[in-house]
């Protein structure tokens, strides 16, 4: 018998677990095909836009002292996550390959669903997991991002990203008039130069050499070819072919939501290669209540950047005060960024404004080599 508290402490913490219910939905394409296919898609971006729009903002802060042991049911969903995206790949991989009522296309359009729900799930539980200071979590999203043959991103993400988000030196950092689709061909490159050289620096300052044993790389590249190996074994060459492409559209999946985080947003230099401390103006907030449930408060990005250590139930929401806005959550707004055009008309005077809030004694945005701000 659970006790009364636990079930409140549950029943808080189930608008967060609204995730477990779109794996269902690749099952279901796999097996009927046709326009079933576009069910997982349509959940994951339409779906959370309009009950955006329907439930409007959430701006209730968890206190940030709640204990660990308080934050149990919210942890478990990140950990439950990672068997079910495992069944649910792996499964797939063993069967679509050999479902003779589905044409390649929709072989395809199924696991086109599966990378959205690694990318906008899988990679979201993995960004949580690998911030915490227990190893078996940290291992757990190790594991989520060699799913998707990204696993180079725990360095980039946390040698290099919070550590030089809205500066030159972060390769994630949009440039202001930076469209995505060059900023996506850009960032698969540099993100994995400067996950690699970080790791090296490390090494290099204990007297290592880049190849020693204790590089993570050696853990990424091993893990990787261990999915490879096993889609291969599952599902033969076209198995291998479907999880590739599935990893490709998880890691778009990631790389808009990069794109839409610091769009424009940068931090002062102060001289001498060093850059004014992480604030929460230097992140785009959204506090759009269901689009947060499903990416586990990521939306709160403010807060995340200002304090990367608070757990995603306990981040705090920043108002216009004290960070920028978003004009709508994130399914809306990645969808915009493929839109070169329309998101410039969008959040380019938003990025001005900025600018002139924070900002206003850099008049001459161009200048980089003299404020070392990008333009």
């Amino acid at each position: 018998m659970i006790a009364a508290s636990e079930v409140a402490k549950l029943r808080h913490a189930l608008p967060f677990w609204l995730s477990l219910g779109l794996a269902p939905l690749s099952v279901i394409a796999a097996v009927y095909g046709g326009w079933t296919i576009l069910l997982l898609p349509a959940a994951t971006w339409w779906l959370f836009a309009v009950l955006d729009a329907l439930l409007g903002l959430n701006k209730e802060n968890a206190d940030p002292a709640t204990t660990e042991t308080q934050l149990f049911w919210y942890r478990f969903v990140t950990v439950a996550w990672v068997p079910v995206q495992f069944a649910l790949m792996l499964g797939l991989i063993a069967y679509v390959p050999q479902a003779a009522h589905l044409s390649w296309a929709e072989k395809l359009g199924v696991f086109f669903g599966v990378g959205v729900l690694s990318g906008t799930v899988g990679i979201v539980y993995a960004h949580e997991l690998m911030h915490q200071k227990n190893r078996f979590e940290r291992w757990l999203g190790d594991l989520l991002m060699a799913s998707v043959l990204y696993g180079h991103f725990r360095s980039e993400h946390l040698l290099v990203h919070h550590r030089y988000v809205g500066t030159p030196r972060d390769a994630v950092t949009a440039r202001y008039n930076e469209g995505f689709h060059r900023f996506f061909a850009r960032v698969l490159v540099e993100c994995w130069l400067s996950a690699f050289r970080a790791e090296k620096a490390m090494l290099a300052r204990k007297g290592l050499p880049w190849h020693h044993r204790s590089n993570p790389f050696w853990r990424y590249w091993a893990l990787q070819t261990g999915f490879v190996l096993l889609a291969y074994v599952l599902g033969g060459w076209a198995g291998v072919v479907l999880f590739l492409f599935q990893a490709f559209i998880a890691v778009w999946q990631l790389e808009l939501v990069n794109y839409v985080e610091h769009y424009g947003l940068t931090r002062r230099h102060l001289g001498e290669g060093r850059y004014e401390p992480v604030k929460p103006h230097h992140s785009w907030n959204a506090a759009h209540a269901a689009s947060n449930w499903l990416l586990i408060n990521l939306q709160r990005h403010s807060d995340h950047h200002y304090k990367p250590d608070r757990r995603f139930p306990l981040l705090q929401n920043h108002d216009t005060d004290e960070a920028p806005q978003l004009p709508a959550g994130y399914p809306v707004m990645t969808t915009l960024a493929l839109i070169p055009p329309v998101w410039r008309r969008l959040m380019n005077p938003r990025v001005r404004a900025w600018r002139k809030r924070h900002y206003p004694d850099i008049t001459d945005w161009s200048a980089g080599s003299r404020t070392e701000i990008p333009s």
